[in-house]
C-alpha cells in the first residue's frame, strides 16, 4: 500500500487540541498528517508543521505584521499563502487529501484553501457552522465533504466521535485514491451540459448522442453551484467541451434571483479556447424562494414551481441586458464556439400559464415577441462566433439533435 500524507489545517491557537485529536487518529489509521497553523496572530502553541509564521513569511510579511493588520485583510494574506503552500504540497505528491477544522472565519479560510485543489482530491471539513446557510458559499463549485461538529470545539464523547468519524472518512478516501491504479489517460473525453429539468428534453437527446459517440458526459444543474462548478472544471482543464443548454443563471445574475452562478459564468470555457455550443436555455425565467420576492418584483408574471421555488416570466428589459451580457462574454472567446436559438420557445414552461403572487391567472408564458428581443440583442452586439436561430421548440428532438451536430463538427476541428 502506498504511504499517505494528508494535510489538517486548522487555527492552532484556538483549536489545538482538536487538531492534535485528529492528528492521532489519522496516524492511527495510517495516514501521516501534516499540520498547517492558519492563526493569525501570534502564539507559542507548539505541534505544527507549518506554523502560521511560515505562511506570513511566505507572504512577504512576519507574523507580527500580519497581527497589525485588520482581520479581513490578514485573513486573505493567510489564505493566499495557504494555497500557495498546499498547492505546492499537493503538486509535489507530499499530500494526497485534506481535514480542516473551524469556527466561521476558520471554516472559511480551510474552504477557500481546499477549494484550490483539483476535484476528486479528498476534503473534508469538521465546521460548527456547517448546518447555516452558509454552506453554499464555504463549498461553492467545490467537492467539499461538510461534517457538522454538533458541539462547538471543545473535546467531549459527542466532539470526539464527530472527529473521529471525520478521520476516518478522509483516511479512507485517501487511501483508496493512492492505491487506485486505474490507467486514467485511457477514460474517454469528459463533456458539460448544463441542466434543468424545464430543457430535459434537449439535455437528454444531446447527451444520449454524446454517449453514443463515446464521450462521457456530466450534468450541471443550473442552480447557482451547477455553474460555478461547470466554470471551475472547464478552468481546470477536466473538460474538452460544453454543451451549454442552460444558461438560465444569467438570468438570476441580472436579477438577483436565488440560483444565480456570479459573475464568472460563461467565461472559464471560452478563456480555455474550448468547443462551446450555447442556448438560451429556461432564460426565460428567474427563481426566487416562495413568500420571498422582492417587493420590487410584486406586479410580475409568475409559476410557482414547487413548494420551495416562484419562478418569474423574464421581460423585454430583462432579455436586452441579457442579449449584451451574453455577447460581451462571448465576445471574449476564440471562434470555436455557435449560439443555437430556439425561437419556438427556450423552455418547457411555455405549455403554462403566468400568475399573479395571489395565484391568480394573468396570461400565457408562451412571448415569442420578448423572446425575440434576446436574440436580436444578442446579434446586434455579438462580434464573434455564429448564432444558428431554428425554427423549433427547445425539447424538440430535431433541436437536441442540431445542438449535437454543432458540437461534433466544432470538437472535430
Amino acid at each position: 500500500m502506498a504511504e499517505v500524507s494528508v494535510a489538517v489545517l486548522v487555527t492552532m491557537d484556538s483549536k489545538s487540541e482538536e487538531a492534535l485529536f485528529v492528528c492521532n487518529a489519522l496516524i492511527q489509521l495510517g495516514v501521516k498528517p501534516l499540520l498547517m497553523d492558519l492563526s493569525l496572530r501570534p502564539h507559542n502553541i507548539t505541534g505544527a508543521d507549518i506554523t502560521g509564521g511560515d505562511l506570513a513569511i511566505i507572504s512577504g510579511n512576519s507574523w507580527e505584521e500580519l497581527a497589525k493588520m485588520d482581520r479581513n485583510q490578514a485573513t486573505e494574506v493567510m489564505v493566499s499563502a495557504g494555497i500557495k503552500t498546499l498547492k505546492e504540497k499537493y503538486l509535489l505528491g507530499n499530500i494526497g487529501g485534506v481535514i480542516g477544522l473551524g469556527g466561521a472565519n476558520g471554516t472559511s479560510m480551510a474552504c477557500s484553501l481546499m477549494r484550490s485543489l483539483p476535484p476528486l482530491v479528498p476534503k473534508v471539513m469538521v465546521s460548527a457552522v456547517a448546518a447555516t446557510a452558509a454552506v453554499q458559499w464555504y463549498i461553492a463549485e467545490s467537492d467539499i465533504v461538510m461534517f457538522p461538529s454538533i458541539g462547538d470545539f471543545t473535546l467531549n464523547r459527542i466532539t470526539r466521535g464527530v472527529l473521529q468519524n471525520a478521520a476516518t472518512a478522509l483516511a479512507a478516501m485517501t487511501c483508496a485514491m493512492a492505491n487506485d491504479t486505474e490507467k486514467k489517460q485511457d477514460e474517454p473525453l469528459l463533456i458539460g451540459v448544463s441542466s434543468f429539468g424545464g430543457t430535459s428534453g434537449c439535455v437528454d437527446v444531446v447527451t444520449d448522442g454524446l454517449v453514443s459517440e463515446g464521450y462521457e458526459v456530466i450534468h450541471f444543474h443550473a442552480s447557482g453551484p451547477g455553474g460555478k462548478a461547470l466554470e471551475s472544471l472547464a478552468q481546470k482543464g477536466e473538460l474538452a467541451g460544453v454543451v451549454d443548454i442552460t444558461t438560465h443563471e444569467l438570468t438570476d445574475y441580472i436579477v438577483d434571483g436565488v440560483y444565480s452562478a456570479g459573475e464568472n459564468r460563461l467565461t472559464a470555457a471560452s478563456a480555455a479556447g474550448l468547443p462551446q455550443v450555447i442556448v438560451p436555455g429556461a432564460i426565460d425565467h428567474s427563481n426566487f424562494w416562495v413568500n420571498m420576492v422582492p417587493e420590487k418584483y410584486s406586479d410580475r408574471e409568475f409559476f410557482q414551481y414547487n413548494a420551495q421555488n416562484i419562478l418569474m416570466r423574464t421581460n423585454a428589459f430583462e432579455y436586452e441586458k441579457l442579449g449584451k451580457l451574453m455577447a460581451e462574454r462571448l465576445n471574449q472567446a476564440e471562434e470555436n464556439f455557435v449560439v443555437v436559438i430556439p425561437l419556438r420557445g427556450f423552455s418547457e414552461h411555455t405549455k403554462r400559464n403566468t400568475h399573479d403572487l395571489g395565484g391568480n391567472i394573468l396570461g400565457s408564458w408562451d412571448r415569442p415577441g420578448d423572446d425575440r428581443v434576446f436574440y436580436e440583442t444578442l446579434k446586434k452586439n455579438l462580434i464573434r462566433g455564429e448564432v444558428a436561430e431554428l425554427d423549433l421548440h427547445i425539447n424538440d428532438p430535431k433541436f437536441g439533435s442540431a445542438c449535437l451536430k454543432y458540437f461534433t463538427q466544432l470538437i472535430q476541428k
